[in-house]
């Protein structure tokens, strides 16, 4: 058997990393950075902005990765879509609630990666303010890497990023009327 070689930087740096774009597969990629990442003995916190109303895969998924990551669902489901029930008003409060859970899970320092999924629709829906996302990225310590997704993101964070991923739909079941998948889509 062959000897696997472990690489290291000779500086480690936090990255801040946005996954944006109107394609599917913007939460799957930051999951796979989770899973990366627990691989290396990292801990990490995934904050989910928009989901919470049914149920997804990950939640059980990460579970099975050892308590090296930890997800927490806050929101009531996709604001304004779907037949969603909620006001816009309670999709605020639930989204200023992550916020303040986001900020203290950063800067708890407790953790290698944070990853806040569906903060960027947030913003776009006027859940949070951009201020509040300047401030999560001004908050996190040097080596803690930062990991944002969601479409539409704004402008400024992308500028700030240090790697910007945009996921584009060239195609999608859900156009073929075919139903989403568990495992796949959720």
């Amino acid at each position: 058997m062959t000897e696997i070689t472990k690489l290291a930087p000779e500086k480690k740096h936090g990255l801040i990393v946005v996954i944006t774009g109107n394609g599917k597969g913007k939460t799957t990629s930051a999951l796979g950075m989770a899973l990366r990442a627990a691989g290396h003995d990292m801990r990490v916190c995934i904050i989910q902005f928009m989901k919470g109303d049914m149920y997804a895969g990950e939640w059980d998924g990460v579970k099975m990765l050892d308590g090296r990551v930890e997800l927490i669902s806050t929101g009531k489901g996709f604001c304004g879509i779907q037949g969603n029930p909620y006001s816009h008003a309670e999709h605020r409060q639930n989204a200023q609630d992550a916020i303040k859970l986001a900020y203290e899970k950063i800067t708890s320092k407790e953790f290698d990666v944070i990853i806040l999924d569906e903060i960027n629709n947030s913003l776009k829906l006027k859940l949070i303010e951009l201020e509040q996302i300047l401030g999560l990225i001004k908050a996190k310590p040097q080596l803690t890497h930062l990991i944002l997704t969601g479409r539409d993101a704004h402008p400024q964070v992308i500028e700030i990023a240090d790697t910007v991923s945009e996921v584009n739909e060239i195609k999608h079941a859900y156009r073929k009327d075919i139903e989403p998948q568990p495992g796949i889509d959720y």
